[in-house]
Parts: structure tokens; C-alpha cells; sequence
């Protein structure tokens, strides 16, 4: 459906689509899908990578902190990976009980879970790259620089422009 222009309020006082709550709540499921269809096929590759590490020859001359960091990192890519496919999990159980508003809040809060979840993936990952690639004393920096990197293009970002125009009202 178009955007509307008419500047009364629709259903719930709200301004903007002309859509019931199930269409609403069918197209914000739609939307949400696409996003962890996104996220699930990285997290899936990144977690299959991991997996295969302990298995290669390099793995036996890992510190025993290494070890212990890829340990956490493969814990944290499970976590992700079970938090990201949560959603279709939670759809599927509870399809055909009429709650698909809840359902779509309830998948929205597994999403941003799984990318808090990645984020620390990810920076376990690169904390345990770098600290077998190159000196350990820099390495925590470029981890922290990476982080605050994906923190900002991942929440502070949207953050921001859901506060900057957020309030807008269409004209």
C-alpha cells in the first residue's frame, strides 16, 4: 500500500498507512524476516567457520587463553545463531493462534538480541584472529575500534534517526 497523505489520524490515532493491525503486523513480519535472512546467512557461514577450526593443525599451538577465547567464541556464535533462527521458530509454533501483532514483538526482540549477540561474536572473533596474527599489544584496540565501529553503524546510527525524524509527521 502507498503512503498516505491525508493528515487525519487511521486506525489508533496514528498517521501514515491506510492498514489494519494484521496488515500492519503482516508487513512488519515480512520486514523482519528479510532483516534475519540477512543476519542468519553471515551468522551461519561465521559459525560454520568456527566450528572447523579445532580440527585444524594450527588449533593444537593456540595458547590455553586462546583456546579459552575461541571457546567463548564459539559459544557466542551458538547463542547468535539460536537467537537469529528464534523468530522463525516462534512464527512457526504459534502460527494460526491469532497473535501475530505479539508474535511480530516478541521475533523483533529475538532479532535485536541475535545482533547484540553478534556484535560480541564478531569481537571475539577478531580478538582471537589478531591475537594469533600479530602483536597482543595493539590488538585490543583494534578490536575496541572495530566495536565501536559496529555500534555505531548498527545502533547509535538508528538511534539517531529514529530520534531525528521521528516526530515528523507526513504532510
Amino acid at each position: 500500500m502507498e503512503e498516505s497523505s491525508d493528515p487525519r489520524p487511521y486506525e489508533g490515532g496514528s498517521r501514515g498507512r491506510h492498514e489494519t493491525p494484521e496488515e500492519r503486523a503482516d508487513r512488519r513480519w515480512n520486514e523482519l524476516l528479510q532483516e534475519v535472512r540477512v543476519t542468519q546467512t553471515g551468522v551461519q557461514i561465521l559459525f560454520g567457520f568456527l566450528l572447523t577450526v579445532v580440527f585444524t593443525p594450527v588449533f593444537t599451538t593456540l595458547s590455553h587463553a586462546d583456546k579459552i577465547i575461541y571457546v567463548i567464541t564459539v559459544l557466542l556464535g551458538a547463542a547468535t545463531t539460536g537467537t537469529l533462527i528464534g523468530p522463525v521458530t516462534f512464527h512457526r509454533m504459534v502460527t494460526g493462534r491469532r497473535i501475530k501483532p505479539e508474535t511480530v514483538v516478541w521475533a523483533s526482540r529475538l532479532t535485536f538480541l541475535g545482533t547484540l549477540l553478534l556484535l560480541a561474536t564478531v569481537a571475539s572473533v577478531l580478538l582471537l584472529i589478531l591475537r594469533v596474527a600479530m602483536d597482543d599489544t595493539v590488538v585490543p584496540w583494534i578490536v575496541a575500534g572495530a566495536v565501536v565501529w559496529f555500534a555505531l553503524c548498527w545502533f547509535v546510527l538508528p538511534i539517531w534517526a529514529r530520534h531525528r525524524y521521528g516526530s515528523r509527521r507526513d504532510a
